[in-house]
């Protein structure tokens, strides 16, 4: 399998995430923002987290002008699979490829710790590998993880089980850390091809780092 990663200025989990897929196996390449085209083998590609353009004007507003972006509109467009994380996912809303916005934590201080998620949804090719209500353990680091979306737009993902991942206890009882619609960690588009989300399952793969959790999550993409 070809993982490909978007790197964009400010970009700064680009290596945690090609450590992450090689560990699983996967051939791995890093494409700067300026390409124009995704590479043809690419079984996936992933809009890595960080700070893209310092985060000015709002988090993921600026990289959606990059030159690579049109490219990775048309691949999602032909049924390629796309994963964005943590920035990677504020980057997708932002250029129109997910529902919702992320915006700023209610409490407004940047959080950077471990956080329990419950699965919503594992009808789709990322959380296969999982059951429904299963709890992970995965570092969240954000400063706009806040997900929002209108009444219309919460109907259609329940309805089209969209919603990927929750914010829980390790109960799995609602926690909700930044203030989310519905305490949402984690949505995926209609035709369930791209996937966003605001916990880092490529710094959780190992156990003595805190957690191995963001195996089984990533593992999904390797057995489509």
């Amino acid at each position: 399998m070809k993982v490909t990663i978007l790197q964009f200025p400010g970009t700064n989990c680009e290596y945690d995430t090609q450590h992450a897929f090689e560990r699983l196996g996967a051939k791995t390449e890093i494409l700067w923002h300026k390409s124009e085209s995704v590479p043809s083998d690419t079984d996936l590609l992933v809009v890595a987290g960080g700070f893209s353009y310092g985060d000015y004007l709002r988090s993921g507003a600026i990289a959606k002008f990059s030159p690579v972006m049109k490219a990775v509109k048309i691949f999602a467009k032909n049924g390629g699979k796309v994963l964005g994380i943590c920035n990677g996912f504020q980057v997708l809303t932002e250029a129109g490829l997910l529902p919702g916005a992320l915006m700023r934590n209610e409490h407004l201080h940047f959080i950077s710790k471990h956080h329990h998620l419950k699965v919503i949804n594992n009808d789709n090719i990322f959380l296969k590998k999982l059951d429904k209500n299963d709890l992970l353990k995965i570092p969240i680091a954000h400063h706009d993880g806040n997900y929002y979306i209108d009444a219309e737009g919460l109907q259609e993902l329940h309805a089209n089980n969209q919603i990927l991942l929750t914010y829980t206890d390790e109960n799995g009882q609602i926690k909700n850390p930044n203030g989310s619609v519905e305490s949402i960690a984690g949505v995926c588009n209609k035709e369930k091809n791209v996937f966003g989300l605001m916990p880092h399952p490529e710094r959780a793969m190992e156990g003595i780092l805190g957690s191995d959790d963001g195996i089984k999550m990533l593992q999904g993409f390797l057995f489509a």
